[in-house]
């Protein structure tokens, strides 16, 4: 189950909350914008886009610290795309869920020779419990906040979930809750606080479930859609450099399918470069 997946439901369930959290000025407006960014850099389900009138806010969950291409260079990377498409400002904000002393969690921009992309970094370990437990939409991630008392914190929790009028919406948040507090607690401590019955109940325990178990599938053809086309490079060209292997790597699995298929007829590195280059 994807914890970073967690969050984007709630992102685009509740994009009001999240701009009002992370950006200075509160949006008169907001909407969750559907894209895909073609040539996407990595298959990233944890990316969510919330345009305001004026301003793009791009959303990233992590759990990992481990990415390819690395974090910073994907903010760059949709940074450029999302100017050049809209023609607005962009703010990015990446959040990290669990607590981690990689630097990857402590960097805020990316640098070369050229150039230097600023962006933001959260840590959810470092942040102020109460931002979280005074607001319903941003209730479930209370639990990986700051605090001395897990005790204390997680009461404060359950008495602010009990008072969500709305069934429904009071079951989604335990399940969200129950979820993302994983990344933290172990689940016995949690069920002290939380209702099991009460999330299975829930609608979205279920599709999150799914999901879930589909995202697993998906992988899983994935990997061996890459290591068919590795397969299939060796053989035909024997070592291939480095920097092409990583551009395959990163096709996502249908692009792979397309590989393998134009591989019956690609002849040379140089043509192999093209097709990377057109697809």
């Amino acid at each position: 189950m994807s914890y970073d997946n967690v969050c984007k439901i709630i992102a685009e369930k509740y994009p009001l909350d999240f701009a009002r959290w992370l950006l200075p000025v509160e949006p008169r407006k907001i909407k969750v914008l559907k894209t895909e960014l073609s040539i996407e850099p990595i298959r990233a389900d944890s990316v969510t886009f919330l345009q305001t009138e004026n301003r793009i806010l791009h959303l990233e969950f992590q759990t990992s610290t481990t990415s390819t291409p690395s974090i910073p260079f994907r903010m760059l990377d949709y940074s450029v795309r999302l100017i050049r498409t809209y023609k607005v400002p962009v703010t990015q904000v990446v959040i990290f869920l669990q607590e981690t002393s990689d630097e990857v969690a402590f960097i805020e921009k990316y640098v070369n020779e050229t150039t230097t992309h600023r962006y933001r970094a959260v840590r959810m370990w470092e942040q102020d419990s109460m931002t979280f437990l005074n607001n319903s939409a941003l209730l479930p991630l209370a639990p990986l906040t700051r605090t001395t008392s897990p005790q204390i914190l997680w009461e404060q929790v359950r008495e602010n979930i009990a008072k969500i009028p709305d069934r429904e919406i009071r079951q989604n948040t335990t399940t969200y809750t129950d979820i993302l507090a994983g990344l933290k607690f172990k689940k016995d401590f949690i069920r002290q606080f939380l209702s099991e019955d009460v999330m299975q109940d829930s609608v979205t325990y279920q599709d999150i479930l799914q999901k879930g178990e589909k995202q697993g599938e998906e992988k899983g053809v994935q990997k061996e859609a890459l290591a068919f086309c590795v397969s299939l490079l060796n053989e035909r060209f024997g070592e291939v450099d480095s920097s092409i292997m990583s551009r395959v790597r990163v096709l996502n699995k249908e692009q792979l399918e397309a590989l393998g298929r134009a591989l019956l007829k690609i002849s040379s590195i140089a043509d192999l470069t093209a097709w990377l280059d057109e697809n």
